[in-house]
C-alpha cells in the first residue's frame, strides 16, 4: 500500500511539472552586463566560433553587431594539439592525449576586460589499420570538445558575477 502512494505522488509530482512549463532556469546565472554580447573572433567560420555561438543562444544570451555600450565576449585563440601516451610492440603510436586550449577575453564597457582561459583534454586509442574509422572518429571527439569547451566558457563567465559587481 505505502509503495503505491509513493508511486502515485511521484508520477501525480512529474506531470504536474512538466504539464506547467517548470524548467530550471541556468541562464539567470549569467550576470545582466553579459546577457547581451558582442561576438567578436579572427575567424568566424571556424567550429570553435560556430560552437561558442550557438552555446551562447542556447543560453539566452543575445547577440548584437557592435554596439559602444554592450559588452564584448573576443575569442583570441584557439589550439589543439596532440601528445602520443603510449604505443604498440612495433613502436607504433596507439594512445594519444588531444588536448583543445582556447582564450577569450570578456571586455565590459566601464568595467575592464576578464581574460578566460579553458583547457579540455580526451584520450584517444590510434588504430593504423582502420585509419578512415578513426579519422572519422577524432573528428567526433574534437567536435565535442569544442562543446565542452564552450561550455565551460560560459561557466567562467557566470563566475564573473561577483568580479563585475565589485567594480562598481
Amino acid at each position: 500500500m505505502m509503495k503505491s502512494i509513493k508511486t502515485i505522488c511521484l508520477v501525480g509530482a512529474t506531470v504536474f511539472l512538466t504539464a506547467c512549463g517548470w524548467h530550471f532556469k541556468n541562464n539567470e546565472m549569467l550576470p545582466t552586463e553579459l546577457r547581451t554580447l558582442t561576438f567578436e573572433s579572427a575567424d568566424q567560420h571556424s567550429d570553435m566560433s560556430r560552437v561558442l555561438r550557438n552555446q551562447l543562444q542556447l543560453n539566452d544570451v543575445k547577440l548584437v553587431s557592435n554596439q559602444d555600450n554592450v559588452a564584448k565576449l573576443r575569442l583570441v585563440n584557439a589550439s589543439s594539439g596532440s601528445k602520443v601516451v603510449s604505443v604498440f610492440k612495433q613502436a607504433r603510436e596507439a594512445e594519444k592525449l588531444l588536448t583543445l586550449n582556447v582564450q577569450a577575453v570578456v571586455d565590459v564597457p566601464n568595467k575592464g576586460a576578464y581574460p578566460l582561459e579553458v583547457s579540455v583534454h580526451r584520450t584517444f586509442f590510434d588504430d593504423s589499420r582502420a585509419a578512415l574509422a578513426k579519422s572519422a572518429e577524432q573528428e567526433m571527439i574534437m567536435k565535442d570538445m569544442y562543446e565542452q569547451a564552450a561550455r565551460q566558457l560560459i561557466i567562467k563567465m557566470t563566475g564573473l558575477h561577483q568580479e563585475l559587481h565589485q567594480t562598481k
